[in-house]
């Protein structure tokens, strides 16, 4: 899809960039009409002027726009987290939004905004992961960044954390759903902290602002907007993750689903996709070859090659065998997440217990304990899978 706006002239000071915070901040404007106001006044404070007129018009009374001092909060507030601001129709903002009627007029950024440059792809799909999911994803998420591609998710639990810490040496990009500064969930600080130093971060909305349901679906048309393609690992029929493929399909991007077992409810989203369309993918080959090679930096509009940085510490991978959780003390609870790990599809127990991180010894009683119950089956050569 290709936006009748053009790219704006952003702003080259500090009151400019108050008076387009004012602008988008301001009650019932987003990002479409941030940019139609702009077209018919000709620049942000003549459309903030003209604001309170338009709103009455529409019927709405007492209608006043973002103050200046909301919007010299956020800046001071970014300016603390360590943000910058990207600014549509700048150097620096990414051009795989430009041509999106509601790309965002303001982007706050903290880490490395070169990789904005860099070809990407996006890799989502459901928070609850089970086990194979997971190691899909990393594959994926290893060999598009080994071919040269950014790897861009949510920063959610489940495909999107396994990506971004799989590609985190090689360039990652978190989409936030709230301010730049409120990793979500926060589970995730420590991957969010690591992304911020050796990758980057990215949200449209004020620092400090806690995500709420509708800021998803605003984040999910970011990440696939940014992409070239987005693939998805798992999802279910109504999920997330099939928003953010929707969204791809608008904005003319390509969308690869990773086939699931049928009885598998996180396959469900998958399958469907593949039903309609949706390129099937088995392993990275499969995506580089519906993509084709990633344009070289020259290609990509990249301003200049990005410094080498330190290697980053990634700890937080789920096979390390050393990094053990802490056992729950409540059966019930290491249950639910061994259930959660395992779907109809066999997985074989060693792989099970490095993934959920726990010492074999207290995993082992559980899975008989599970298996008598019913709940999962033991096939030859030591692979369990989820009956019910």
């Amino acid at each position: 899809m290709v936006s009748s706006y053009h790219p704006l002239a952003p702003p080259t000071r500090e009151d400019s960039l108050v008076t387009w915070l004012r602008l988008i901040r301001s009650r019932r404007v987003g990002a479409t009409t941030f940019f139609r106001l702009i077209d018919d006044h000709g620049s942000a404070a003549a459309a903030l002027e003209a604001l309170p007129r338009i709103a009455e018009e529409a019927g709405v009374e007492d209608y006043a726009p973002c103050t200046e001092e909301t919007a010299r909060a956020e800046i001071a507030r970014a300016r603390k987290a360590g943000a910058v601001a990207v600014l549509h129709g700048s150097p620096a903002y990414p051009p795989a939004l430009l041509d999106l009627p509601d790309a965002p007029p303001v982007l706050w950024a903290l880490g490395h905004t070169e990789l904005l440059h860099r070809p990407m792809v996006a890799l989502v799909g459901a928070r609850n992961a089970s086990s194979l999911g997971l190691r899909m994803a990393r594959r994926l998420a290893e060999g598009l960044a080994g071919a040269g591609y950014v790897i861009v998710s949510g920063l959610a639990r489940g495909i999107d954390r396994a990506a971004h810490i799989a590609a985190l040496e090689t360039g990652t990009i978190a989409v936030q759903a709230g301010g730049i500064d409120v990793p979500y969930p926060v589970e995730n600080t420590g991957l969010a902290n690591e992304i911020a130093q050796f990758g980057l971060r990215l949200s449209e909305q004020p620092p400090g602002l806690d995500p709420q349901a509708r800021h998803f679906p605003q984040r999910n048309r970011i990440i696939s907007g940014l992409a070239r393609a987005v693939v998805v690992v798992e999802a279910a029929s109504r999920s997330g993750s099939l928003i953010t493929a929707r969204s791809a399909l608008d904005q003319g991007r390509d969308v690869l689903a990773v086939p699931g077992h049928p009885f598998d409810a996180r396959a469900s989203g998958c399958n469907m996709l593949i039903r309609d369309g949706a390129v099937l993918v088995r392993h990275p080959d499969d995506v580089l070859e519906a993509l084709g090679p990633a344009p070289s930096l020259t290609e990509a509009r990249q301003p200049e090659a990005p410094a080498p940085r330190a290697r980053p510490r990634v700890t937080e991978v789920p096979e390390t065998p050393a990094a053990h959780s802490r056992v729950p003390a409540d059966p019930a609870v290491l249950h639910a997440r061994i259930l959660d790990r395992l779907g109809p599809s066999p997985l074989a127990e060693d792989q099970l217990i490095r993934d959920l991180g726990l010492p074999a010894g207290a995993v082992a009683p559980e899975l008989v304990t599970l298996e008598l119950d019913g709940r999962i089956a033991r096939a030859p050569g030591g692979l369990l899978s989820r009956t019910r």
